[in-house]
């Protein structure tokens, strides 16, 4: 399927999601319509965006607003780590106390989380694993030596791994040295934001297959028009990453990745065993490596890979992803059942598009594959930030996107660092 200028068009459906039971979604958004807020993207974002405006105004009505199904967009493409602390390439030595904030922040948040799926009773096979960092060549080294000194600088809690040891949890003698960190879960993407989703507040209005095609502002009211409806609001919540770019959030600082991901067949016991019979999940400690971890029905998920703006062809990917992971388990057969893209939204500098950039326009955007906790934190700052509340200095502790140069400059740019990136981490891969 193509790209749409306001939401992706992938080429495969979503493996997590596939995994799930079929759910019937909530219908389209159809006529004209009214409503006090429009949030647009039901991801971790947008439904923290809206779900919290929903508690704090229950008197005022919410549309949520879906370019797909639920579960089957980026939020349910992603990898499943709930990370309570800085990735290896976010940490700063240097700026503890920001950082600290930041940690405190995404435990926080992890914690509203797992009440919330508690509470309601979510199976989404939430399982407080902690995660590895691992490393294969001098690249990754040089990166795991530097989240190291992090840790230790932050006062966190990690254990140092040998390739022996490494091997002895994963199954795979491949990396020459890890990490342990306690401070993450793992669960299964889909089945998260669809129990979020399906649990939402009674003031929110969900509306799936109701991709936004324009948004205009008469200077009281914002008009949000799909292909088959649409609905007047005072506040407008984009929640929809890098595509909000089409919707009034710059260009200049937005940019659509793809990333690829594979589930196995279920692992036969002795597999199983080797692999540590258990949840586990592997980072890499170099951002371009591999994303390596088993699910709860003992799969093993791979992700690796990347392209810039547009979907590569899922069956070469499917190739590249298949000759990682053998690399890694060099004398074992482990076939794939599902292979798919994702998106996320990449600024240069790594830091956020938030805040209001409009009369009551609000946008989250440019996670950098932060993924479900930063997304979900950012989202509700947003929306307590557009009902005047104070919140934390966002600009201070995550930064702001900086401004890249236009096309064709921007995507030759991008091709001549990853091109050298994937060289210098060729091992990692």
């Amino acid at each position: 399927m193509p790209q749409h200028h306001t939401y992706p068009g992938y080429q495969r459906s979503c493996g997590w999601n596939d995994l799930l039971a079929k759910r019937e979604p909530a219908p389209a958004l159809e006529d004209s319509q009214r409503a006090d807020v429009v949030v647009i993207g039901a991801g971790f974002t947008g439904m923290a965006a809206a779900r919290y405006w929903a508690r704090q105004r229950p008197d005022q009505s919410v549309y949520l607003l879906d370019a797909s199904h639920v579960g089957e967009g980026s939020p349910g493409r992603n990898s499943g780590f709930l990370l309570e602390i800085a990735l290896a390439n976010d940490a700063a030595t240097d700026q503890l106390l920001r950082m600290g904030e930041i940690n405190r922040l995404s435990r926080q948040t992890v914690a509203r989380l797992k009440l919330f799926i508690e509470e309601h009773a979510i199976d989404c096979q939430w399982r407080q694993s902690g995660t590895y960092r691992a490393a294969a060549g001098d690249a990754g080294m040089k990166s795991l030596t530097a989240y190291r000194t992090f840790l230790q600088a932050a006062g966190l809690e990690f254990e140092e791994l040998s390739r022996a040891q490494l091997a002895e949890r994963t199954g795979s003698a491949y990396y020459r040295a890890g990490l342990y960190s306690p401070d993450c879960t793992l669960v299964q993407p889909a089945a998260l934001i669809r129990g979020l989703v399906d649990n939402r507040p009674g003031n929110i209005s969900l509306f799936e297959h109701s991709p936004v095609t324009t948004l205009a502002h008469d200077h009281q009211h914002w008009r949000v028009t799909t292909p088959r409806g649409e609905v007047q609001a005072r506040h407008v919540i984009l929640a929809n990453n890098a595509f909000s770019r089409h919707l009034g959030a710059d260009p200049a600082r937005l940019s659509v990745i793809y990333t690829y991901a594979a589930l196995t067949a279920p692992l036969p016991d002795a597999v199983w065993q080797r692999l540590g019979a258990g949840c586990w999940g592997l980072l890499p400690a170099h951002r371009l490596g591999c994303t390596l971890r088993t699910t709860a029905d003992r799969r093993l998920l791979i992700r690796s890979e990347y392209s810039f703006e547009q979907e590569s062809d899922n069956d070469a990917v499917a190739l590249k992803l298949q000759a990682s992971l053998q690399r890694r388990y060099p004398d074992l057969a482990l076939p794939f059942t599902h292979v798919w893209g994702g998106t996320t939204g990449f600024t240069h500098n790594g830091a956020p598009l938030w805040g209001e950039i409009g009369p009551r326009l609000h946008v989250a955007a440019g996670c950098n594959g932060g993924g479900v906790v930063k997304g979900t934190l950012l989202g509700e700052l947003l929306a307590r930030q557009a009902l005047g509340e104070t919140v934390p200095d966002i600009a201070r502790l995550f930064g702001q996107a900086s401004w890249m140069p236009p096309q064709p400059v921007r995507r030759l740019g991008f091709q001549l660092v990853s091109n050298w990136e994937k060289h210098r981490a060729k091992d990692e891969r």
